[in-house]
């Protein structure tokens, strides 16, 4: 099992009628700038774990399970809607730093939701780092009427449990999905990422910690005219980290390509690249003591690079 070097402590915090659970790493202190670290989709914030762990110095870290997620209540309700992670990001910001800005980094939908936030709330966010959060592919209004009628045969599909997570007989069981969905994830991590990632109910049987609903498409298009001009106003330094394998063939076959990203990232008026190198998506996972070297070397950095 792999051996945690900084341990974390659970709080739950009353957001938007939510009990949110959030893993809190290190204390407040007045030369500390908060580190909110967000996940991606169908992940947790204990994935965090590895990098805080090669970090060197001892930061003051925040970081949430998203609504529906992990250890965090999930609304009464049959899909998810994205503008509802800003707000309840910009909550929990109000919580934990409620009088200065934070350094803000998100993972995949986390790096996402942290780009848009940064845009829409500059004045809240010191330095930005997105870990692979690429957004989505253009959308034309013509799509509208079949992506709502997909998203109405999707909320069926749930109903009729079609949407169903998988269940497994043991921690060891998830620990090998992890690993299978991963190659490049260690066997010592992914046994413990299963015991954060899952969880074993009454009947013994183990089970996701996401809720279903994550599963189904969002109604809403993916606008590029409104992310360029919310990109335009983010203020935060910005630093965009790319893993070696590039999944973009896979995930969109040509529909969006890492070029057309990168033309999006010119919006931004302070932003650097990097790159991991012998990783995937997982970059945290896979390569967590280059993630976290970027990290703090970003951090210390005074402004003014450019892309």
């Amino acid at each position: 099992m792999y051996q945690v070097k900084r341990t974390s402590r659970s709080e739950f915090v009353p957001i938007r009628g939510l009990n949110y659970h959030v893993r809190v790493w290190g204390r407040p202190g007045p030369a500390k700038v908060p580190m909110v670290m967000v996940h991606g989709w169908m992940d947790v914030a204990a994935s965090y774990q590895f990098v805080i762990d090669a970090f060197a110095q001892n930061h003051y870290v925040i970081a949430p399970d998203w609504r529906g997620y992990g250890l965090t209540e999930a609304p009464a309700t049959d899909n998810f809607w994205f503008p509802d992670y800003l707000a309840d990001l910009d909550f929990l910001i109000d919580h934990y730093a409620p009088d200065a800005p934070v350094h803000l980094v998100g993972h995949s939908m986390g790096g996402n939701v942290a780009m848009l936030y940064a845009g829409s709330r500059p004045s809240r966010v010191s330095k930005l780092v997105n870990l692979e959060g690429f957004g989505m592919p253009a959308t034309q209004a013509a799509q509208a009427p079949t992506r709502y009628a997909r998203w109405m045969d999707e909320l069926k599909a749930l109903h009729r449990g079609d949407f169903a997570l998988h269940t497994y007989p043991n921690a060891d069981a998830v620990a090998k999905r992890l690993m299978k969905t991963n190659p490049r994830l260690a066997a010592d991590k992914a046994d413990w990422l299963a015991r954060h990632w899952a969880r074993a109910e009454a009947d013994g049987t183990w089970h996701i910690l996401g809720h279903a609903a994550h599963k189904v498409v969002n109604a809403q298009l993916f606008r590029v005219d409104e992310v360029m001009e919310i990109y335009k106003r983010i203020a935060a330094p910005t630093l965009m980290v790319e893993a070696e394998h590039d999944m973009f063939a896979q995930w969109y076959q040509g529909r969006y390509t890492m070029a057309e990203f990168h033309d999006r990232l010119e919006a931004v008026s302070d932003v650097r690249r990097a790159r991991v190198d012998s990783a995937g998506h997982m970059m945290h996972h896979d390569q967590p003591a280059e993630v976290a070297r970027l990290i703090e070397e970003f951090l210390q950095e005074t402004s003014g690079a450019s892309f």
